[in-house]
């Protein structure tokens, strides 16, 4: 099964079609907003509002042989330990040799922003390296969730 952390997620069509393709259950979850898909793989999970309702419906779910796609690294660390398959929207895995360093240095840079409110800047932004990048690497991900 293929998990989404839709709210905010630029590759949910990309998701859809690489999903197809194998035949893959997909569960997009979000608080709502979303137009539900016709494709009979694939179901929108609306979930509560409320901070990270729509994390934990995923990772109380997500499991080995299961790939979650997010950016939020908390519930990323969380799918990581059950055995999940984990995907960034720009195509980065998160396993559990990098998932510790990711999530420390998440950590800081929330720390150093507290600190100085002021600071201008954010990510770069989403580019078509990085949807081709995810593609091919959800492409992997699904073959050797398969082969696992």
């Amino acid at each position: 099964m293929i998990y989404v952390d839709a709210d905010a997620c630029p590759v949910k069509a990309e998701v859809e079609k690489v999903g197809t393709r194998h035949k893959v259950r997909m569960f997009i979850v979000s608080n709502g907003g979303l137009r539900p898909s016709a494709n009979p793989l694939v179901e929108t999970v609306i979930v509560p509002d409320g901070p990270d309702v729509a994390d934990m419906w995923i990772a109380d779910r997500a499991k080995m042989g299961d790939v979650v796609i997010t950016g939020d690294i908390p519930l990323a660390a969380r799918c990581v330990e059950s055995g999940a398959r984990v995907l960034k929207h720009n195509g980065e895995a998160l396993t559990q040799a990098n998932i510790g360093n990711i999530l420390a240095t998440r950590d800081l840079m929330a720390d150093i922003r507290a600190a100085d409110p002021f600071r201008a800047g954010g990510g770069r932004a989403f580019s078509k390296a990085d949807r081709s990048r995810f593609l091919d690497a959800l492409e992997r991900e699904l073959r050797a969730a398969a082969r696992a």
